[in-house]
């Protein structure tokens, strides 16, 4: 008698039937588990959207049923471009980014922050021996390196509209009163500004870790000659954003989501060595030594925050000054850019 025959025949003990009936009532009344939510994820490999690198590499975003599709970005406005053709649904990046894609019409909203106050001045060579010499005054020292080697400082950064370049921006127009024609502004991808510094290609650089104490490391006599709280004090940084199709669709995924984001915060700021091995999973392609990352996450740049209310009024002092450099094509309201009601919803209690 074959297999097929065998499941066909009839059950001739009433017994058997009955259990057998039981079995398979039980089973169609059984719930079914959930499928994963899944969410395309757009992040630049930098330590300042740290929180995902945690929650994927634990394994949290898995244990809360959400499938993150990750696509990595060279910069803030690489994303942009990918946001204004349509992809992604949920997006770690620089608040100039998230700005830019408002003010561009992409409908998303920023539904948590990251980090703030991130970026650093790193100056290496000749521009870190005139600071060494005007310590106090950033103007003199630029004037300095000039008088000594008859150009203006090449200072890498990220892309116009990005975090690193606005804040570069600022300090120069702002803070020195020198003008952006004081220094020589190279933009260009986050793995380009830590290969340009090493290879000294640039003379400083406007950015954040782990470039930072990675050139720190490698490069004699490189250090931080200004901070943000120098440069654009209550400098917001990085943000968790979402298209507002998603936060109408997929809202309980995102408090899910927001609740892990919020857990990783606390994770980076209490255990960051332990944590320290996720990080290094998606920075620097693993090429960057655990210690390295270790220190990373524990230098003066590295003030994660996950609530969106820190950043607000650093928001709007960066957005006021690119409205002016006219990096923002228009104004951005910001009260519609920003979206708390989630983070509240998954951190109520906490």
């Amino acid at each position: 008698m074959s297999a097929h025959q065998r499941l066909n025949r009839p059950t001739r003990n009433p017994l058997i039937a009955l259990t057998l009936g039981a079995v398979l009532a039980l089973a169609a009344a059984a719930p079914r588990a959930e499928s994963p939510v899944t969410l395309e994820v757009g992040y630049m490999p930098i330590l300042p959207v740290a929180q995902l690198f945690v929650l994927e590499e634990a394994g949290w975003a898995d244990e809360a049923g959400l499938d993150l599709s990750l696509t990595r970005f060279g910069s803030g406005p690489a994303m942009v471009q990918a946001l204004a053709s349509g992809e992604l649904d949920v997006m770690v990046f620089g608040i100039g980014p998230a700005m830019v894609s408002r003010s561009r019409d992409i409908p998303i909203q920023v539904l948590a922050a990251s980090i703030q106050e991130q970026i650093g001045l790193m100056a290496t060579g000749e521009l870190a021996e005139a600071f060494a010499d005007e310590p106090d005054d950033a103007a003199a020292a630029f004037e300095l390196f000039e008088e000594r080697t008859g150009s203006r400082p090449r200072i890498a950064t990220f892309p116009q509209g990005s975090v690193p370049d606005t804040v570069l921006r600022h300090w120069l127009i702002e803070e020195l009163d020198v003008g952006v024609d004081a220094v020589e502004i190279l933009p260009m991808g986050a793995d380009r500004v830590q290969q340009a510094l090493l290879a000294g290609a640039v003379d400083g650089a406007s950015t954040l870790e782990p470039i930072l104490t990675t050139v720190r490391e490698r490069v004699d006599g490189a250090r931080v000659v200004a901070t943000a709280g120098d440069m654009l004090p209550g400098q917001p940084g990085a943000v968790l954003a979402a298209r507002e199709s998603v936060i109408a669709n997929e809202r309980e995924a995102l408090i899910r989501l927001l609740a892990l984001h919020e857990r990783a915060t606390r994770q980076l700021n209490d255990q960051p060595t332990e944590v320290a091995p996720y990080v290094r999973e998606f920075v620097g392609k693993r090429l960057i030594p655990l210690a390295t990352v270790e220190r990373a996450l524990q230098s003066p740049a590295s003030n994660y925050v996950a609530d969106p209310a820190a950043i607000r009024e650093g928001t709007r002092r960066m957005h006021d000054f690119q409205i002016r450099q006219g990096s923002l094509v228009k104004p951005v309201d910001l009260s519609a850019l920003f979206n708390d009601t989630l983070y509240e919803a998954a951190t109520d209690g906490d």
